[in-house]
């Protein structure tokens, strides 16, 4: 018995067939990122019947790219976006105490003083971290949650980040905003908790033509197509979404990201925060990551032409990081010391003019002439407001009848407070294990079925054998890459990945047919 919130290929076969047979649903979502998945709990969560299609993997595109902050708006306050940096706090606070607090925790910023900074940046760096604590209280997040941003002296800014140049430095800014574990874990776990309450999460599932009430589907394991009925129909394929309506303008913005191991930084325990020379309220973040990992991002370029499935960094966002980063370190970092990079599409909505970092993170809801509802733009950091509000205006336009959004004070799978069964583990659990699953951490070791479950995939990283089992039976994974590449991150250093290969493949064929 594996329970209403596991995914696996046995589920998919008897949903996808049930879909097949014309059983109708009344929301179909296309799409498995965070909106989309956002999209199919909300819809679940008032009663409503759903399906969810991807024609890759949960996570694929977009959602597994990004830096994996929950922001709480400073920014878009910067800028004047008042509305937006208020919701981006208040969803903040939603997934750090209500939704996802066994995901998301707090991670220290720090704004190194150097000689470099002058007087003016350092008035603008200190107002806005005010500015943010403001934004926090309006929120309702309690300092225990969030700390209070203050002044640190230079011992102690070189204590929070090891390899900050010494020379000159005096002390640094420290604030506070929301960090996840893994953004694809994020959405694992939202699509988990929409299966919990009956939607059907089917990935390798394509979408073709679509329109009101229909939408002509591909198993992508087997080629059948068949179309599939529903009362509503949501497209919210991000940067894909004008595949299925073309009249829809969206402007890709790529951000790049370098990967490292955390003894390039001298093992930081707070994100370095470095100016962008020559710009004001542009930032590059070097942030402690799972796996011992520092991220550093990002960038915000232009990425006109094909959507790619897997977009690419370029050098020049690979030398303009570097060199950025190395305006505040002691020794410079070189391309050597790159262990992994990859790069993600902003689905952006096209205001044609402007450099992209300029452009509006807003959302925007679309009934196209077919009848399908897009959902376009908008940032991580809100997927629930914006679930909410694309549901709640597609009941809107078809005249349909549902209770009111659940989803503010929804427990995801994981948290505390969901309801799953939590079964006892004779085996200590590790930190990492409850660091990516929360309250579900028992549960992965005592289901496990594997052969030393409790042993490291390979030497060196802290992910078990009993997680990679896991990813299969319960969490949707059909692949070796979803393993390496979305449940887990493994797969971002190449090293890693070879290494850890051997046993996805193993736990793929040894839990992922049909039984």
């Amino acid at each position: 018995m594996t329970g209403p919130t596991a995914l696996n290929r046995a589920r998919r076969a008897t949903e996808l067939a049930a879909l097949a047979d014309g059983q109708p649903v009344d929301v179909i979502v296309i799409g498995g990122g965070i909106t989309g998945a956002g999209i199919a709990l909300d819809a679940a969560t008032r009663g409503l019947s759903v399906a969810l299609v991807e024609k890759h993997d949960l996570a694929f595109g977009t959602s597994r790219w990004s830096s994996k902050l929950v922001h709480g708006g400073l920014r878009y306050l910067a800028t004047g976006n008042i509305g937006i940096a208020r919701r981006s706090a208040i969803e903040r606070g939603i997934l750090m105490t209500r939704n996802a607090p066994h995901l998301v925790k707090a991670m220290p910023q720090l704004v190194p003083l150097l000689p470099s900074m002058g007087r003016v940046s350092r008035v603008l760096v200190r107002t806005g971290f005010v500015a943010g604590d403001g934004l926090r209280r309006l929120a309702g997040t309690s300092a225990s949650t969030l700390p209070r941003s203050r002044r640190v002296d230079a011992r102690r800014t070189a204590e929070l980040a090891p390899t900050v140049r010494t020379e000159g430095l005096d002390g640094g800014f420290l604030a506070y905003d929301g960090q996840l574990i893994d953004d694809a874990r994020l959405v694992t776990a939202v699509a988990r908790t929409a299966a919990q309450h009956g939607a059907r999460i089917l990935t390798r599932v394509s979408a073709g033509a679509a329109d009101a009430t229909s939408v002509r589907l591909t198993d992508q394991l087997t080629g059948d197509s068949f179309d599939a009925s529903a009362r509503v129909v949501i497209n919210a394929a991000g940067v894909w979404a004008g595949d299925l309506d073309p009249a829809l303008t969206l402007r890709p913005s790529r951000g790049t990201h370098l990967v490292f191991d955390a003894e390039a930084f001298g093992n930081p325990t707070a994100a370095l925060t470095i100016p962008i020379p020559g710009e004001l309220n542009r930032f590059v973040f070097a942030m402690p990551e799972q796996l011992g990992r520092v991220y550093l991002g990002l960038t915000d370029e232009d990425a006109p032409g094909p959507i790619p499935d897997v977009p690419q960094p370029t050098p020049g966002e690979i030398d303009f990081l570097l060199n950025t980063v190395n305006t505040a370190l002691a020794t410079g970092l070189t391309p050597a010391d790159v262990r992994g990079a990859y790069a993600g599409l902003r689905p952006l909505i096209d205001t044609g003019q402007g450099h992209t970092a300029d452009v509006s993170r807003e959302h925007a809801v679309v009934e196209s002439a077919s009848g399908v509802i897009s959902i376009i733009g908008g940032k991580l950091t809100e997927y629930r407001y914006m679930a909410q509000d694309v549901v709640e205006r597609a009941l809107q336009l078809r005249g349909l009848g549902a209770p009111g959004c659940r989803t503010a004070n929804l427990p995801l799978v994981g948290a505390p407070a969901n309801p799953v069964a939590t079964l006892r583990s004779e085996h200590a659990l590790p930190s990492s294990l409850v660091a990516r699953f929360g309250a579900e951490a028992p549960n992965v070791i005592a289901r496990a079925r594997c052969s030393h479950p409790t042993e490291p995939v390979a030497d060196g990283i802290d992910v078990i054998r009993a997680e990679f089992e896991y990813a299969v039976t319960h969490e949707g994974a059909l692949s070796a890459d979803d393993i390496l590449d979305r449940r887990t991150r493994i797969g971002l250093v190449a090293e890693d990945r070879d290494r850890a290969a051997e046993v996805a493949a193993e736990m793929i064929a040894e839990f992922g047919e049909v039984e």
